[in-house]
């Protein structure tokens, strides 16, 4: 009778779960974003959010919770309710970097989150001032081993993805660089333009403009593909530099315990906002493409780069204070 009771039980379960998944959502989502507005895992939320916002009739809020190196909005959506009111807008940083890089992790993303689908992937750059005497990516790993650790690049700051990719491609070149931190990437253009640091490494969309002005030139992109911005601008990889492969890219997460059916609605829900030739020229327009996935291929994606930059940080002795 227990078994029978306990199979009940658990069917009855099931059959609510169904349910729940053919109504949802009947009411306001919420997508949280681990940084100020304006940024770009806070356009990804807002471009995405306002479609799905359409598709349901309910409307999607973007919260922005900003702070502990993105951990203070990720930690919100591990302890949230896991019924799909509550998501993360995660970038490759919350959830490959920081696991690599910080001791003591107030998540752990494989087993508090649950990916629901890849969303935007945008380049990063190592650009030069015009006034540089910088004109290549040759040039700047000849200069950095003549005088190791005396060659200053601006980063939007410690911990951050493109600090990684600094540090990769001192590895890359068997050499080193000095980091030069700075709060936020509109500092750290600024900086760049004004001749603070010769050097910088930036999402492309930071730098596009004053690459269009005469400022700045790109003398690299640090992915494989180039950028839609502007198809010109070689890869490091084009340039030798083939071990380095990084970019900013954003995704969507869910709580552990949310139920498969309201994941696999999210999933294709989100898939087919994506698709949409308005959505991707947004996100094109802002130099980043959509990158529409399965939960597992998103899943796969951020345990090999969590491998990787390990691996990266390790190496490089990579820290944070």
């Amino acid at each position: 009778m227990r078994k029978i009771a306990c199979a009940i039980a658990l069917l009855f379960a099931v059959a609510a779960s169904a349910a729940n998944a053919q109504t949802y959502p009947d009411r306001p989502v919420r997508i949280l974003v681990p940084y100020a507005p304006g940024g770009i895992t806070d356009i990804a939320a807002r471009i995405l959010g306002a479609k799905l916002g359409e598709a349901w009739g309910h409307q999607v809020v973007v919260e922005n919770r900003s702070g502990g190196n993105g951990l203070i909005a990720m930690s919100a959506v591990v302890k949230a309710d896991p019924d799909g009111y509550t998501l993360a807008m995660a970038s490759g940083g919350d959830v490959s970097l920081n696991p690599a890089l910080l001791e003591k992790m107030p998540y752990d993303v494989e087993r508090d989150l649950v990916p629901i689908s890849g969303v935007s992937d945008a380049p990063i750059v190592l650009a030069a001032s015009s006034r540089s005497p910088f004109h290549s990516v040759a040039d700047v790993i000849a200069a950095a081993r003549a005088k190791p650790g005396s060659i200053d690049i601006g980063t939007p700051g410690v911990g951050s993805i493109t600090h990684l990719v600094l540090e990769w491609l001192a590895l890359s070149a068997g050499t080193k660089f000095q980091n030069v931190p700075f709060k936020g990437g509109g500092p750290a253009v600024q900086a760049l333009i004004s001749g603070v640091v010769p050097l910088a490494i930036l999402a492309s969309s930071s730098a596009a403009p004053y690459v269009q002005d005469g400022s700045l030139r790109v003398l690299g992109v640090t992915s494989t593909a180039r950028s839609t911005l502007n198809p010109d601008w070689p890869t490091l990889r084009e340039q030798g530099i083939t071990e380095v492969d990084a970019s900013n890219w954003t995704a969507l997460f869910a709580p552990k315990g949310t139920p498969r059916e309201i994941i696999d609605k999210l999933n294709a829900d989100v898939v087919k906002a994506l698709n949409s030739p308005e959505i991707k020229e947004r996100f094109a327009s802002g130099g980043a493409q959509v990158i529409p996935s399965t939960p597992a291929e998103l899943a796969a994606r951020q345990q090999k780069e969590l491998a990787i930059f390990k691996s990266v940080v390790a190496k490089s002795g990579m820290h944070v204070e």
